[in-house]
C-alpha cells in the first residue's frame, strides 16, 4: 500500500488496524503496544515505527482528546524556565522548537511575535532583558537561527506595535520570537505519521487489562468502544503514555511502584481579533502571581490564559468555572486599556496538565529522570512517561522508546530528527498549487493560509474531494471558517468517529463561534453521516448529545467551583453511549 494511503485513517482502514492488534498473539507479538493517544503516545508511536519495529497504538478515546488538545497552542522554549536557572531544559526546547520550525512540520509550526511589557522601567528592563537576551542566544548556539532576534521597545513604539497596551501602566516592552501551532490537529498528524510508517493505530479503543506472563506485562486487554468486542494485544514492550490517567493505568497494571502524577487545570478563553487591537502576529506575555498570562493571536480570535490550579475531581468531567473565567479577564485587564467583559467572550476551554511528582527514594524500578519528564519502568515489561512539555514531545518520545527497548532490541536508533512529521515533504510546492486553486473557487488568502496550516501538502487529497463533489468546496453554513470538504474528509482520512471529534478537534468550532458549534452540528452529522453510514437516528442522537454536552459546558461557566462545573460535564457525557 502506498505510504499516503497508509497514513489516511478511514473506516475501513480502522477496521484493518483492529484486525493487525488483534492478530498481535504471544506467538506473534508486537515489538511495541503504546497506550495513550495525546502527543507523548503519538510521538512514542511515530519513532518505534520509524525504527523498522512493529507498533500497535490504542487511545481510549479520540487522539488528542485529554491535555494534547487544551493547550495554549504554543511551541516554546519556556522563558520562564530561565527564571528556575535550568538551562538545559530550555536549550532542549528551543532546539526542538527550531527544528520543528525548519525541518520537521514548518506546515504545523509557525513563528509568533510576542511582546513583554515592562511596568517597572529599570528593573523588568534589566531582569526581563538580560533572560530574553539569554534565550535568544541560546537559540544561536551552533545553528542557524529559526527567529529574528529579539528588541527593545521604547513606550511610545510599543503602543505602535500592541496599541490595546495600557500605556498608562506599561513603560516600555520587549519583543521577542516564539512558535505556535494547533495543538489537536498536531496530534492526529504524529498518528497518521505513525500509521504511514505501518503502526496500527486505533482511536476509540480502551486498555481494561493488562497480560502477564509471570510478574512479566506482555501486553494488553482491549476494548473497542464502537463494538464492545474485547480482544488480547500482546507485546514485547508495553509503553504507558497516560498523561493525567498514569497512576489509575499502573493501578489496572498492578504496579507496585510507579510514577505519581497530579492534575493541575488550565483554563483558555477567546474573543474577537478586533476587540484587541495589535499589529498582526504580535501577542502578549507577562507573568501573574499563579502562572503566566499569553495573549496569543488566533486567525480571527485572541486566546487568553491561562490558570494553574489543583483539580481533584474526575479528570474526564474538567470544565472551566466562572471563577476561571474572571481570574483569567481580570488579568487580562491588567495589561489592556479597554476592560474585557464577559460579554466578550466567544469560547472557552479547560485542560489538566500533568504534574509529575518527584519519585520517591524507595520508588524501586528502573528509571530515567528529566528536569521535566520520567521515564519508569513501572512493571517489567511495561514502561510509562509522564511529565515533560509539548515542545519536546520528539525528545521524550526518543527517550521511552530507548528505554522501552533497551533489552529486546538494542541498537535501533531514534530517526525523528531525520524524518519529518506527514503533510511537511511536498508543502512549498503545495503552497504554489493552493494559489490556483483559490482562484478556480473564489477563496481568499486567508482561507488558503487556515487550509494550508491544517493539511501541509495534504491539502491535496481536500481538493481532490472538491474535484469529486464540487459541493464541498462550499463553507460551511453556519461555519464559514470551514469548508464542508473538511468535515468529510475528517472521517475519510482522519479518524473521526463521533461528532464532537469533527467539531472540537478536526476542527476547533467548540471555542471559535458563540455557539461552540452547535448550529453546525446537522450539517457536519450529515456530511459524516454519508461516510460513516449513519441512518437518521443515529445522526439525530450525535447531534443531540453534543449540543446537551455543550449546554452543560455553558451551565459550568457559569457555576462558582469546580466541583459544580464537573457534575455538570458529568451528566453531558460528550459522545453517545454505545447502543
Amino acid at each position: 500500500m502506498p505510504e499516503q494511503q497508509r497514513s489516511a485513517l478511514t473506516p475501513d482502514g480502522r477496521r484493518e488496524h483492529l484486525t493487525r492488534l488483534r492478530a498481535a498473539t504471544a506467538d506473534s507479538p508486537l515489538d511495541v503496544l503504546v497506550v495513550g493517544g495525546g502527543v507523548n503516545g503519538a510521538g512514542a508511536a511515530f519513532d518505534a515505527a520509524t525504527r523498522g519495529l512493529s507498533v500497535g497504538l490504542v487511545e481510549a478515546a479520540d487522539w488528542a482528546t485529554g491535555t494534547s488538545s487544551r493547550s495554549s497552542k504554543l511551541m516554546h522554549g519556556g522563558l520562564r524556565y530561565l527564571q528556575m536557572l535550568d538551562f538545559k531544559l530550555v536549550a532542549e526546547a528551543l532546539r526542538e522548537r527550531d527544528l520543528l520550525l525548519e525541518h520537521t512540520a514548518p506546515h504545523l509550526v509557525k513563528p509568533i511575535k510576542f511582546v513583554f511589557p515592562f511596568f517597572k522601567r529599570v528593573i523588568d528592563r534589566g531582569f526581563i532583558g538580560s533572560g530574553v537576551m539569554l534565550y535568544d542566544a541560546m537559540q544561536s548556539v551552533g545553528r542557524k537561527r529559526a527567529v529574528p532576534f529579539h528588541r527593545h521597545l521604547l513606550h511610545d513604539r510599543m503602543l505602535e506595535v500592541f496599541p490595546a497596551l495600557d500605556g498608562e501602566k506599561a513603560v516600555g516592552a520587549l519583543e521577542y520570537y516564539d512558535a505556535q501551532m494547533d495543538d489537536a490537529r498536531f496530534v492526529l498528524m504524529l498518528v497518521r505519521s505513525a500509521a504511514q510508517h505501518d503502526a496500527a493505530v486505533a482511536n476509540y479503543t480502551s486498555v481494561v487489562d493488562y497480560l502477564h506472563e509471570g510478574p512479566r506485562v506482555v501486553g494488553a486487554r482491549v476494548r473497542d468502544e464502537e463494538s464492545g468486542e474485547v480482544f488480547d494485544v500482546h507485546a514485547r514492550a508495553t509503553v504507558l503514555a497516560g498523561g493525567v490517567w498514569t497512576q489509575e493505568q499502573q493501578e489496572l497494571a498492578g504496579a507496585e511502584t510507579g510514577l505519581e502524577v497530579l492534575a493541575s487545570k488550565g483554563i483558555h478563553i477567546t474573543v474577537a481579533r478586533d476587540r484587541i487591537p495589535a499589529a498582526p502576529d504580535t501577542g502578549i506575555i507577562t507573568q501573574t502571581e499563579k502562572s503566566v498570562l499569553f495573549i496569543i493571536p488566533w486567525d480571527e480570535y485572541w486566546v487568553i490564559g491561562t490558570t494553574d490550579t489543583p483539580w481533584t475531581q474526575d479528570p474526564r468531567d474538567v470544565g472551566a468555572s466562572g471563577a476561571d473565567i474572571d481570574y483569567v479577564l481580570e488579568h487580562a485587564n491588567a495589561v489592556l486599556a479597554d476592560d474585557l467583559s464577559r460579554e466578550d467572550v466567544i469560547g472557552v476551554y479547560a485542560g489538566l496538565r500533568p504534574l509529575l511528582q518527584p519519585l520517591k527514594k524507595d520508588a524501586g524500578g528502573s528509571s530515567k529522570v528529566s528536569r521535566e519528564h520520567t521515564v519508569m519502568e513501572v512493571e517489567p515489561g511495561l514502561t510509562a512517561i509522564a511529565g515533560g512539555k509539548f515542545t519536546t514531545y520528539r525528545v521524550m518520545a526518543e527517550d521511552v522508546i530507548d528505554f522501552a527497548i533497551k533489552d529486546i532490541e538494542p541498537g535501533r536508533p531514534s530517526l525523528t530528527r531525520s524524518i519529518p512529521v506527514i503533510g511537511a515533504q511536498g508543502y512549498e510546492t503545495m503552497r504554489r498549487r493552493a494559489g490556483a486553486v483559490a482562484n478556480e473557487h473564489g477563496y481568499d488568502q486567508r482561507r488558503i493560509d487556515r487550509l494550508l496550516m491544517r493539511y501541509g501538502a495534504l491539502l491535496e487529497d481536500v481538493f481532490a474531494l472538491i474535484d469529486e463533489d464540487p459541493s464541498l468546496a462550499a463553507p460551511l453554513e453556519h461555519a464559514p471558517r470551514y469548508l464542508r470538504a473538511e468535515a468529510l474528509y475528517a472521517v475519510r482520512a482522519e479518524g473521526a468517529r463521533h461528532l464532537a471529534d469533527v467539531l472540537e478537534r478536526r476542527t476547533r468550532l467548540d471555542y471559535e463561534t458563540p455557539d461552540r458549534g452547535a448550529d453546525a452540528a446537522e450539517e457536519v452529522a450529515e456530511l459524516m453521516g454519508s461516510a460513516l453510514a449513519w441512518d437518521p437516528s443515529r445522526s439525530a442522537r450525535e447531534v443531540e448529545t453534543y449540543r446537551r454536552h455543550i449546554a452543560a459546558r455553558l451551565e459550568g461557566e457559569q457555576s462558582t467551583s469546580d466541583e459544580q462545573a464537573a457534575a455538570q460535564l458529568a451528566d453531558a457525557p460528550v459522545v453517545p453511549a454505545r447502543e
